[in-house]
């Protein structure tokens, strides 16, 4: 992982276009070749970023990052402040607490209760930038991805926007919706989700062990 301390202006050109004035800003590149832009607050949010794959060309001032679609990110440098590089090694990935885990393989065994005609294809579907909980198709055949929580927040939300940027990228599993599954989600969670057009499913972790009534709330 490579981190940089820079100011910068930066520019997206694209499906729209975005412009960032100069400023003192974090640039991250993974190992992954994505690139990020970060400034000192919204918490792990970038202001702007490309996701791989995409390639990052180096010249004296600017950083150019294309991809596939040939958009472009056009980072330009007024002055280096740190520049370091780190190796990471293979992460472990995120370990599901015991209830999030099992709650994720309940809905893989009963996938009609994401709607009828709906069967599994596969659970922890591999992205570039880490694995959806499920992957779905639906009566018509069409692809859905899945992100299971045991707390919906907003930060789930981004998470599962960004494999569906991905995966509808993929000519073999476009168009792929998106459904958010968890015991509560939070209003601003369900309004983000919402707003990009990702159903809520909220789940009743007990009634889906046959504990009581199996029946969940879509929403």
């Amino acid at each position: 992982m490579r981190l940089v301390i820079a100011r910068c202006q930066v520019d997206y050109v694209g499906r729209l276009t975005a412009h960032l004035p100069m400023a003192p800003r974090l640039l991250l590149v993974k190992a992954d070749g994505s690139v990020s832009v970060h400034a000192d607050d919204r918490a792990y949010k970038p202001l702007n970023w490309m996701s791989p794959p995409c390639w990052l060309e180096e010249q004296p001032g600017v950083w150019t990052v294309r991809n596939k679609a040939d958009e472009s990110l056009v980072i330009t440098i007024d002055e280096v402040l740190h520049d370091t590089k780190h190796e990471l090694g293979v992460d472990p990935g995120l370990v599901k607490d015991g209830v999030e885990a099992h709650l994720q393989e309940l809905l893989a065994a009963h996938p009609e209760v994401f709607g009828e005609g709906h069967t599994l294809v596969r659970r922890e579907y591999m992205t570039a930038i880490g694995p959806v909980d499920l992957l779905l198709r639906d009566a018509s055949g069409a692809s859905v991805a899945v992100e299971v929580k045991r707390r919906g927040e907003i930060d789930g939300v981004e998470q599962l926007t960004r494999y569906l940027e991905l995966m509808n990228r993929d000519p073999l599993l476009t168009p792929v919706a998106g459904v958010f599954a968890a015991q509560q989600i939070k209003p601003q969670a369900r309004t983000l989700a919402e707003d990009r057009g990702i159903r809520c499913l909220v789940v009743d972790y007990d009634a889906l062990r046959g504990v009581e009534d199996p029946s969940l709330k879509l929403f």
